[in-house]
């Protein structure tokens, strides 16, 4: 008697190798989300710029990969990055400012770039330029704050999920830890209205969200655990510095650029220590 294997049609293997990686999963996440939040936001409300969101950043990353590379890709690193922009600003913005929040998002990735990698977060980097020039407003609807304890409970969990797999733990646990720790300080020494606004809505879950889906993007944090504190902790310093003195909307954003930049300058000079020293000698003239 011959066995039946249930192997998957060959077609529909590089779907499901895809699905294993870091960018396959959270694509997954993001689609349970986004739909549980446009489920509590109304569909009319907030499709309209989540779809103009994805829909530019993809056809972007692919304009560019065509002209820079010469290939078709698909933009699974673009739609991520629409997806968030989308989720953060108010689905009340101009669907203008939607497409030109997310043209700025992919244009940074591909401008601003080590020899590796993009040097800041896509979304990030876009939503405050988006704030300064166009004077967008945040409201982070993406991270569920219309349904309350619920919505900090799926994010609990699809965040500590993703942190998990892409190794991020420690930047998340020490970003949350020392974020909140300088604001129930602040608590102790008067500004009690501060710490009673960061444990409600939407700020609680704009905090979430920020912590385990653009603070820890792999590309553009470090690798190491130790670096992954260190850069954890510029990030939450910079995240209340902003909050407290100049009470920025988009305070964690700009924040995450401060991480970025710091970053950045720690992979270049590492790269100019490992040079040969051959490669580090002047020419002689």
């Amino acid at each position: 008697m011959t066995t039946m294997t249930a192997n998957p049609p060959d077609y529909l293997r590089p779907m499901r190798r895809f699905l294993r990686t870091p960018k396959g999963i959270l694509i997954v996440l993001f689609a349970i989300t986004g739909a549980l939040a446009t489920l509590a936001e109304g569909s009319d409300q907030v499709l309209p710029g989540l779809l103009v969101a994805m829909g530019v950043a993809a056809a972007i990353d692919i304009i560019a990969a065509k002209l820079h590379r010469d290939a078709w890709v698909f933009p699974s690193g673009a739609l991520l990055t629409g997806a968030i922009v989308a989720f953060v600003l108010s689905p009340f913005e101009s669907l203008i400012v939607v497409a030109a929040t997310s043209t700025l998002a992919i244009t940074s990735k591909h401008l601003f770039r080590t020899r590796l990698a993009n040097i800041f977060n896509p979304a990030a980097f876009a939503l405050v330029i988006s704030a300064l020039l166009f004077d967008s407003v945040d409201s982070w609807w993406g991270a569920m704050p219309a349904m309350g304890p619920a919505g900090v409970a799926v994010l609990l969990v699809t965040g500590l999920f993703i942190a998990d797999r892409i190794n991020k733990l420690p930047l998340v646990m020490t970003f949350l830890g020392i974020y909140f720790g300088l604001f129930m300080v602040a608590s102790i020494m008067g500004d009690t209205s501060t710490i009673a606004e960061i444990y409600r809505a939407p700020v609680l879950h704009a905090v979430l969200f920020f912590a385990f889906f653009m603070a820890d993007d792999p590309p553009t944090c470090p690798v190491k655990y130790r670096e992954q504190v260190i850069f954890a902790a510029i990030v939450a310093v910079a995240s209340f510095a902003f909050f407290e003195q100049f009470h920025w909307i988009y305070y964690l954003p700009a924040a995450l650029l401060v991480g970025n930049v710091y970053e950045a300058g720690r992979k270049v000079q590492r790269g100019r220590k490992h040079r040969p020293a051959a490669a580090r000698m002047p020419m002689a003239a």
